[in-house]
């Protein structure tokens, strides 16, 4: 089946009783993950819900989110996960622009009260006309008037389900990505993208059905690496995967004991985290006994963090690297082979990479030639959703320009030299610049703004916000604009450093000259 969620109905099929998802005390086997995933999919079913209608998603790391899910899929909907830091005003812009029919948003906690953001968000838009509260106590006071109550909603529909037939280039997921021209654009996934990317992982980490792996699943679920390399992969392969909602070193460092953890995936400030954390009281040899793949994505990994890392735990972490709109893995280190540090591996199974100039012509074959990144392959995206001329932009001839500029050595490993883009990254999170100095504008105290990335200790770079101020507003301070900034976007999004100058510098042109500001 080209269904996605033949990942799922597959293992349950074959491995109805293994533990599929460990959280907290709570274990559920395959047949239960499965059979809870038909219940989703009746009700969407039941609710109007047809193949190709987009369904969106805000949870994070519980088995909520995998069971809504693989529902969707299963009605042979197309899944929008979405960011569960996003605020009222960004969550009604991701259903406006998927088109959304429906919504499952998780209530959150008081210190990330979700459900509350999500509410909001679909109130104030017109296609999406679902929305489902997910409570973890179900028999609480609802904290919200008006939405329906996913508990006792699916708890009447039937435990089956004829999953939906889908084509391989049928959209499966639309992961939400941007650029530095504007607003987010959402990357329509294939089900064969998606498909073939979790199963790249017996090539990449040795996955064996016979002997499958615990993962610990750190990542958040919404975004494409935890999504593919952990659910996804971690499914395939009749795995089990032990979820953390938000990661913290302690709590990480105890599961990965008390469940003898043996794949760990991070973005590097994970990794410095654990590493930070580790004291001579945890029985660290009991981990590395256990441990067999760590992998790392997202940013740039510290030479010390690989070298401490392989000290402490006896597991050299791998290195790759790709993008929402590659599924997200395009390149990553030979599995058994000692990786190159530094560098992002060679070209996964299935897919090409090459270095290009700004129209598209190769770079010499030379390995000290830099060109950007494009990559064609099984995990490219069908497109930028209901955007033809950004996808035009990005994909020519079935191959995608990242945006990222490289070198290849003489081996075939790429190394990442820099960023054609001007993306930030913090904490393993993408956050755009252009998104970021659009809103500020808006402020009535902002004449110009340019938002620009410094580096940072624990999350490699932290998010600058470079302001002149309107002459009417010149009391105005940099506790006011961060404060600000914080009701307006998403934790992750919002400047934390304010610094204010009377010009800012330019070309000839009138273009902003980023590079002169630090």
């Amino acid at each position: 089946m080209a269904n996605l969620s033949a990942l799922l109905e597959n293992s349950a099929a074959t491995y109805a009783d293994r533990t599929a998802i460990v959280f907290g005390d709570t274990k559920l086997n395959y047949a239960q993950v499965n059979g809870a995933a038909n219940q989703v999919a009746n009700l969407l079913v039941e609710r109007g819900v047809k193949p190709g209608d987009k369904v969106a998603l805000s949870c994070p790391n519980l088995p909520y989110f995998s069971i809504i899910y693989y529902g969707i899929l299963k009605a042979g909907a197309t899944v929008v996960p979405l960011n569960v830091l996003l605020k009222a005003r960004e969550v009604a812009y991701h259903l406006d622009d998927s088109d959304a029919v429906a919504y499952f948003a998780f209530e959150g906690t008081a210190d990330l009260p979700i459900g509350e953001a999500a509410w909001e968000g679909f109130q104030a838009t017109d296609s999406c006309k679902e929305f489902f509260l997910i409570k973890l106590d179900s028999a609480a006071p609802a904290p919200l008037e008006g939405p329906e109550y996913y508990a006792p909603l699916v708890g009447t529909q039937p435990p089956t389900f004829e999953t939906v037939e889908r084509d391989d280039d049928d959209t499966a997921v639309i992961l939400y990505t941007s650029g530095t021209t504007g607003q987010p654009k959402g990357a329509e996934l294939r089900h064969r993208n998606m498909r073939d990317n979790a199963l790249s992982g017996k090539d990449l980490f040795g996955a064996n059905e016979d002997t499958p792996d615990t993962y610990l699943c750190v990542l958040p679920l919404f975004h494409s690496f935890g999504q593919t390399v952990i659910q996804n992969g971690g499914f395939a392969f009749g795995g089990t995967v032990v979820m953390l909602p938000r990661f913290e070193a302690e709590p990480a460092i105890g599961l990965m004991l008390r469940e003898k953890v043996t794949f760990f995936a991070g973005v590097p400030t994970m990794y410095w985290g654990l590493l930070g954390a580790l004291t001579p009281e945890h029985p660290v040899a009991e981990i590395a006994a256990n441990l067999r793949v760590a992998a790392a994505g997202g940013s740039a990994l510290p030479v010390e963090v690989h070298k401490n890392f392989k000290e402490r735990f006896g597991v050299t972490i791998l290195e790759g690297y790709g993008l929402s709109e590659t599924s997200p893995v395009a390149s990553f280190s030979v599995f058994g082979e000692e990786p190159k540090v530094g560098s992002i591996g060679k070209p996964i199974p299935g897919v090409e990479m090459k270095l290009i100039n700004d129209d598209w012509s190769d770079v010499p074959d030379d390995p000290e030639a830099i060109g950007e990144i494009a990559i064609k392959g099984h995990n490219v995206m069908k497109g930028y959703y209901d955007r033809p001329e950004a996808t035009a932009e990005a994909i020519r001839d079935g191959w995608f320009r990242s945006g990222d500029l490289g070198k290849k050595d003489a081996e075939g490993y790429y190394f990442i030299v820099d960023r054609s883009k001007d993306m930030i990254i913090r904490g393993g999170y993408n956050v755009y610049p252009r998104e970021i100095e659009e809103v500020l504008m808006s402020h009535p105290a902002v004449s110009l703004v340019a938002v620009i990335g410094v580096p940072h200790e624990s999350h490699g770079e932290e998010i600058k916000a470079v302001v002149v101020k309107n002459k009417d507003h010149d009391d105005v301070t940099e506790e006011t604009l961060v404060a600000w900034g914080k009701e307006q976007f998403a934790a992750y999004k919002y400047p934390r450093v304010v610094e204010f100058r009377d010009a800012l510098p330019m070309t000839s042109t009138g273009k902003i000259l980023k590079r002169e500001l630090s």
